[in-house]
């Protein structure tokens, strides 16, 4: 299928009640994280059930979709880069093309979920054996977006018991003022204490006074009761800039 018999297929399956459900859903009134972001209305199951169809589409086709106006085309386009990264196994050079298109382009990779679609099976399955030093340079933007790829992509790393970094970009945000960043890290610490309880609980030792609660909260959503209300009993820090999640 090519670009513009995609985009004809994805406008008739839109409804323009599912675009109004997803501007509230993903936050895009005045002041809000996803302000001004557009969309067509499909759910993600749609989107999913069109990859099949995106084979034949060139490189600057999936650039076209992924700098796009609409939503739904830049996830759908950070599908396709995810699908051709797995699919290239054993063909670095191709593997490398798409992980310089996705650093290239964080500026569209604009929402959590899109983020959280690509982040781990992307970047992070990319950095798995190799240097990682683009975390940190993800991590000191002031893009929020690029901070919480540098976070998600970790998922992949704790998938393969390693939690050194996810430790590290935790506890350097734990001062973060967005409760986006809060929920991301706080979603990786409780990935980490699912495979490994006593990492979890010696970083909390060290840092759950200082967290902030949002964080505390998801990253303690596996322990026993006790422990829970034992950590959640220390001082926590003032409420963040509320987000949605």
């Amino acid at each position: 299928m090519n670009l513009p018999d995609l985009r004809h297929k994805l406008r008739q399956a839109a409804t323009p009640e599912q675009a109004a459900i997803a501007r509230r859903f993903f936050k895009t009134g005045p002041g809000d994280y996803g302000e001004g972001d557009r969309f067509l209305g499909l759910k993600v199951p749609q989107l999913r059930a069109d990859l099949p169809h995106t084979d034949e589409l060139s490189e600057v086709d999936v650039l076209d979709l992924m700098r796009s106006e609409w939503h739904e085309e830049r996830l759908l386009a950070l599908l396709v880069l995810g699908r051709r990264f797995c699919r290239a196994k054993k063909d670095t050079a191709t593997q490398q093309r798409i992980i310089s298109l996705y650093l290239a382009n964080t500026k569209w990779i604009n929402n959590w979920d899109l983020v959280d679609s690509s982040a781990p099976h992307i970047l992070g399955a990319w950095l798995l054996k190799r240097d990682r030093s683009v975390l940190d340079t993800l991590a000191a933007s002031t893009s929020l977006w690029e901070q919480r790829i540098a976070v998600l992509a970790t998922q992949a790393f704790i998938r393969a018991g390693d939690f050194a970094d996810t430790l590290r970009l935790s506890a350097l945000f734990l001062s973060h003022p967005h409760d986006l960043m809060h929920k991301a890290c706080g979603w990786m610490l409780r990935e980490v204490g699912k495979r490994d309880v006593k990492a979890l609980q010696i970083f909390l030792d060290s840092t759950a006074a200082q967290m902030p609660r949002t964080m505390l909260r998801y990253a303690l959503e596996k322990l026993p009761e006790k422990t829970r209300k034992d950590y959640l009993s220390m001082k926590p820090r003032p409420s963040a800039k509320r987000g949605h999640f």
